[in-house]
């Protein structure tokens, strides 16, 4: 069953960071697809099924940036 959520990433500033986020997020397993919006700092995740929000978190803490509440 897949699954798409999409979550809002505050700190994004650039094309760099743009790909840390994707590149930490689609580490996550099950995670199939990773879309980035830099202007409005959504982040679209399609897995294989509901995601963990503390997981979604936690990588996109490791990429040096925060997930609004």
């Amino acid at each position: 069953m897949t699954t798409t959520a999409t979550y809002t990433v505050t700190g994004m500033t650039c094309e760099h960071c743009v790909g840390a986020v994707r590149e930490e997020v689609g580490r996550i397993a099950g995670v199939t697809d990773v879309s980035v919006d830099l202007s409005s700092g959504r982040v679209t995740v399609t897995s294989d099924g509901p995601l963990s929000t503390d997981d979604v978190r936690a990588s996109v803490d490791e990429a040096g940036y925060e997930l609004a509440s």
